[in-house]
């Protein structure tokens, strides 16, 4: 068995209600300047939490200007305001893009250095002040991982700050404050979270630890997804989606994913594809390209979609990944997700950049159980069409 490091936050508080306790915790620890860093859309959901702490003395500032995939420039106005606010502790509230962002404004609060210093690993020495995340989609995972992401305005690339410094002090993920999703949305954050349960699974770098995390998180969100997106009050269904996030989330720092996030970055990248839709888009291409290298893990991935039996998986490891595949797309199309790369408006001649694109990540590309070639890239992307 090989080493693997897990680095998660101090205080992880999970169920509904659990922001509740978030106000309480960051008073005990002392906050007195705290920046809390959302999109207009999850505004709202932080205004609790905004009068509890201005209520009992602390000085608050909500930032709200994210929306969509986090650029650097919108990094760096983040970072100004907390920098002028003179902020002692970080919150972020909302989907990815804002906890992302929450984490790099943390853990350059006090580093003099442009964030592009710091893209890739191991780069981020520190963090010196308090950060706490709060979940309102159950997808990313950045609530408890050690990545951050951000779009190089410039370059059109989606780059990546991998530190164990980026890992909250405490998680609230609350369920509740889900509850409210679009059904587009409520789907294809599942599908992200799906992704990263399914790709730590099946990785050159796969562990036993970790493989209980992932097998977990596919059961509960291949169980609960269809239904969260259809009926965005069933709390049952959040709850259990939550969960399957949190669990793909934990996958993230000790494993981390592979190909299909690798050749969905671009399509977030070039043409703004929000992240959740690109790895729905790009998932069964990408695992049927696989299967041959790693038939017993997706026979195994199939068993925990419902798509085939145990003996199924034994006997005929390949047929029973080709139906776990097979049960991918009809869980996509069930929760009306996009088809194909077409739909969403991307052009066919944009393949050989895409590809391009794709290959820069080799960090992801690394973790996965195939050596993908530029060839069999551009075959994935041409199949991806429909």
């Amino acid at each position: 068995m090989h080493v693997v490091s897990c680095v998660q936050p101090r205080r992880l508080i999970v169920g509904s209600g659990a922001l509740d306790a978030c106000a309480p915790h960051l008073i005990d620890e002392g906050a007195a300047r705290v920046t809390i860093i959302s999109g207009p859309r999850t505004s709202a959901l932080a205004a609790p939490l905004v009068d509890t702490l201005q209520a009992r003395g602390v000085e608050t500032r909500l930032w709200n200007e994210i929306g969509g995939e986090p650029t650097v420039s919108t990094f760096e106005r983040a970072l100004h305001d907390a920098r002028a606010f003179r902020a002692d502790t970080v919150v972020g509230i909302g989907g990815g893009s804002p906890l992302d962002v929450a984490k790099l404004v943390a853990g350059m609060l006090d580093d003099p250095r442009h964030v592009s210093a710091i893209f890739g690993s191991g780069t981020l020495a520190r963090r010196r002040v308090r950060l706490a995340l709060i979940p309102t989609t159950a997808g990313t995972g950045s609530e408890v991982s050690p990545n951050a992401i951000l779009l190089d305005d410039v370059r059109q690339l989606k780059l990546a700050v991998i530190s164990p410094h980026l890992v909250p002090d405490a998680t609230f993920i609350d369920p509740l404050l889900a509850c409210g999703l679009p059904p587009d949305i409520t789907a294809a954050t599942g599908i992200d979270a799906l992704t990263h349960c399914i790709e730590a699974y099946a990785n050159r770098h796969a562990h036993p630890m970790v493989d209980e995390w992932a097998l977990a998180g596919v059961r509960l969100i291949a169980t609960h997804l269809e239904r969260a997106s259809h009926d965005g009050l069933d709390l049952a269904a959040r709850e259990a989606l939550a969960l399957g996030s949190l669990y793909g989330g934990l996958c993230l720092g000790p494993v981390n994913t592979a190909a299909v996030h690798a050749l969905a970055y671009p399509l977030g990248g070039l043409f703004r594809v929000g992240h959740g839709l690109a790895n729905a888009l790009m998932l069964p291409h990408v695992l049927r390209c696989n299967l041959d290298a790693a038939p017993a893990r997706y026979a195994s991935i199939a068993v925990a979609l419902g798509a085939a039996s145990a003996d199924a998986a034994r006997s005929d490891p390949h047929g029973a990944g080709a139906a776990g595949f097979d049960a991918l797309d009809a869980l996509a199309r069930a929760c009306r997700l996009p088809a194909g790369l077409g739909t969403i408006g991307i052009p066919r001649d944009a393949i050989p950049q895409l590809t391009e694109s794709a290959l820069t990540v080799r960090r992801l590309l690394d973790n996965n159980p195939r050596n993908l070639t530029r060839e069999e890239i551009v075959g994935i992307y041409e199949r991806a069409f429909g």
